[in-house]
């Protein structure tokens, strides 16, 4: 019986790690590194039709080279909103349209803005290992729960708190990769 509940645990724990890893990817999905990504609208909410709706639902977004990005809106009465809703994001970016599309140009990142782009990756990577210490912090009580009430024994909490801290390791590990890489886009080392 217990063995089902700790595996029942773990997974909650590993889907919960798994999340938090999601949330980081996300969030520095987000972060301009000079590069065109259609991935980098996805926060940008366009006012349409009495409503606010995500830019990819009222446009096709391409990138037909590495500066830039284009928003084809499926209605052209939209294409004012898309200008302005991209231009009130905090990208720092400058659309125009041509009456058919709404050109979006990724300017060059100064060397100052790298550096703090890097400073604001370092910090969604903190906040994300923060999440799955957290979550260890949880599985750890919840476990020492267990052996107090006597629903597991000492050999099963000492096993379940390895394994709890091995999930901690690898996911830890993954943000760390995460920063890596996008520092690697950003900082070019």
């Amino acid at each position: 019986m217990e063995f089902k509940d700790l595996k029942g645990m773990f997974s909650d724990v590993k889907a919960r790690m798994d999340a938090s890893i999601d949330r980081v990817r996300r969030d520095m999905a987000h972060v301009r590194t000079g590069r065109a990504t259609v991935s980098l609208l996805d926060g940008i909410q366009v006012e349409a039709y009495g409503t606010r709706m995500p830019i990819n639902q009222v446009a096709t977004l391409s990138v037909p080279e590495p500066a830039l990005i284009i928003a084809q809106p499926f209605d052209p009465q939209v294409m004012g909103a898309i200008e302005k809703a991209i231009r009130a994001s905090d990208l720092g970016l400058n659309p125009a349209n041509d009456g058919k599309v709404v050109r979006i140009p990724i300017p060059a990142l100064t060397e100052e803005r790298r550096k703090e782009l890097s400073r604001h990756i370092h910090k969604q990577a903190e906040e994300g290992r923060n999440a799955v210490r957290q979550v260890r912090r949880d599985a750890n009580d919840r476990l020492k729960k267990l052996l107090k009430d006597h629903t597991v024994s000492e050999d099963d909490e000492r096993k379940g708190l390895e394994q709890v801290q091995k999930m901690t390791d690898e996911h830890v590990k993954l943000i760390d990769d995460l920063q890596k890489k996008k520092d690697q886009e950003l900082l070019g080392h």
